[in-house]
């Protein structure tokens, strides 16, 4: 995965609420974790979309956390495609200018607005429109506040908890899936996932598989999509291996892999966002077509 080197980076997509980081930061309060049987816990839960509430980690329903900081020095550090292929947070940003980029495109064929929606980084327990979260809860879209949750370490997790092989494009499968639930909640399809049902056919499982496939879809047009400064792609090269690491990713967090490495037994009338073969299947899908009127996963 490349990132065209003149490619110009919005950081004013990102909030970047971490205690300290690459760029600096000092750290702010306590750590507050479960330790690695919470993390199991949450991540099942939590990974790849449902927002803390959905797990009663809190009814909290304040805004923001107290005395976090600017993204001023992400500003600073994250300024061009340069950037976003030498270090991990710029890359993040690069591809969430992208996956941005590309669904306001698509909403404008469509007649549709598309509402831009801020990524928080945190590294910290944190108050949000769904309740208060740590990192171990994994990544996470919410929709009472309409923005997308991610600590950064969470892909380290991914590989050694969980067995991804990772790297850029696993990195940005994930971000895009959290777009992908952004997508849902504008046009109204989120809420069919609140019904709390579960199992390989429930609207949970639909749900999830229909934002793998919109980060397939992402991923299909990932290269058409132009930066606005230069009237490039930002992203000038995706290969045959990186999509390859976006299925492994896919692969690793089916609920059924998910289980069988946690408990050692796999009871699909618990699932919530599909099996391994469902998620990259659909993400496939997606990747194949282009088209996010292929990712009827509510019709089939």
């Amino acid at each position: 995965m490349q990132f065209d080197d003149d490619a110009s980076l919005d950081t004013s997509q990102v909030e970047d609420r971490r205690s300290g980081g690459r760029f600096g930061g000092r750290p702010r309060g306590k750590m507050v974790g479960g330790g690695l049987a919470g993390l199991i816990v949450l991540v099942i839960g939590l990974i790849f979309g449902i927002s803390p509430d959905q797990l009663g980690l809190s009814s909290d329903p304040r805004g923001q956390a107290p005395g976090t900081t600017s993204g001023s020095d992400l500003a600073a550090g994250c300024r061009t495609g340069a950037d976003a292929n030498a270090r991990q947070e710029c890359r993040m940003v690069a591809v969430i200018n992208n996956v941005q980029a590309y669904w306001a495109s698509e909403f404008r064929k469509r007649g549709m607005t598309y509402e831009p929606a801020p990524t928080v980084f945190f590294d910290q327990p944190i108050r949000t429109g769904c309740g208060v979260a740590d990192p171990a809860s994994g990544p996470f879209y919410c929709p009472v506040d309409r923005k997308v949750y991610l600590d950064l370490d969470f892909f380290s997790t991914l590989s050694s908890r969980f067995g991804a092989e990772g790297g850029p494009f696993a990195e940005s499968y994930v971000v895009a899936h959290e777009y992908g639930h952004h997508v849902q909640d504008l046009v109204g399809t989120l809420g069919k996932a609140q019904d709390r049902l579960t199992g390989p056919s429930s609207n949970s499982v639909r749900v999830e598989l229909q934002a793998d496939c919109y980060a397939g879809v992402w991923a299909h047009n990932a290269t058409r999509t132009l930066d606005e400064d230069t009237g490039s792609p930002m992203i000038s090269a995706l290969d045959e291996e990186d999509i390859r690491r976006g299925l492994d990713a896919a692969a690793a967090v089916g609920d059924d892999a998910i289980q069988s490495r946690v408990q050692g037994r796999v009871t699909p009338e618990s699932w919530t966002h599909g099996s391994s073969a469902q998620r990259q299947q659909w993400f496939t899908t997606g990747l194949d077509s282009g088209d996010p009127g292929h990712c009827d996963t509510f019709g089939r």
